[in-house]
C-alpha cells in the first residue's frame, strides 16, 4: 500500500552512465497536516546480496578484499576494503545470486544459504536493499580460486582467516564495511564458529 502522505510530482533523469540517478520531486505531508515539497536525488543500482562464509569446525571465515574507489576518495589511502563476499542481482532471486558471487568470487561452490535478514544500507540516497546471508564451507568445496569474473574487471583478494581475527579487525578499523560488520556480529550473537 502506498504512502497517502508522498505524492510524487516529477522524476528527472540525471545520469545512466554505471547505473540510474534520478532527481525526484515530491510532496510530503507532515504531522501538523501541512504539505511540503522536496527534492532529492535518488540512486538506483539493483539489489544485492551478500554472504559470511564460515567454517563452524576450524573457526575460521572467507573474505574478500578489493579497491573501493568511493572509499579512496573519502579518506582510505589505500582504497581496499576487507569485505564478505557480495554482489547485484541480476535477474534472480537472492540466494541464486549469492551462490554464483559466492563461486566467482571466493571460488566456493555452496548450495546452502541462511538468508539472515534484508537491509536498506544508505537509505537516504540509495534505493538498494541488500539480502544477508550466512553459509558453510569446507575445502571439499573448492572448485577454483575465486577472485572474480573477468568481463566485469573484478580483482578481488579471497582472504581465509579465523573468525577471532576478523571480529577483532573491527575494532582495530581494518574492516569499516558494514555489511561485513553486520554478518560478523551476527555470526557472534548466533554462536556460528
Amino acid at each position: 500500500m502506498k504512502n497517502p502522505a508522498i505524492k510524487i510530482q516529477k522524476t528527472e533523469l540525471l545520469s545512466d552512465n554505471w547505473y540510474i540517478l534520478n532527481k525526484v520531486t515530491f510532496d510530503y505531508q507532515k504531522k501538523d497536516d501541512s504539505w511540503i515539497t522536496q527534492k532529492r536525488e535518488v540512486y538506483d543500482r539493483g539489489n544485492g546480496a551478500a554472504i559470511l562464509l564460515y567454517n563452524a569446525q576450524q573457526k575460521t571465515v572467507i573474505l574478500t578484499r578489493q579497491f573501493r574507489l568511493p572509499t579512496y576518495l573519502n579518506g582510505n589511502e589505500t582504497g581496499m576494503m576487507i569485505e564478505v563476499c557480495a554482489g547485484l542481482l541480476d535477474e534472480d532471486h537472492p540466494e541464486q545470486c549469492i551462490i554464483r558471487e559466492t563461486e566467482e568470487e571466493t571460488g566456493y561452490r555452496i548450495t546452502k544459504v541462511d538468508k539472515v535478514m534484508e537491509t536498506y544500507m544508505s537509505p537516504g540516497a540509495v534505493t538498494e536493499i541488500l539480502y544477508l546471508f550466512v553459509g558453510e564451507y569446507d575445502e571439499s568445496m573448492k572448485v577454483s580460486d575465486g577472485g572474480g569474473v573477468e568481463h566485469e574487471e573484478e580483482n578481488i583478494d579471497v582472504i581465509e582467516m579465523s573468525y577471532d581475527e576478523a571480529y577483532a579487525m573491527i575494532e582495530s578499523g581494518e574492516i569499516k564495511d558494514a555489511k561485513t560488520i553486520m554478518l560478523l556480529q551476527y555470526a557472534k550473537i548466533k554462536n556460528l564458529v
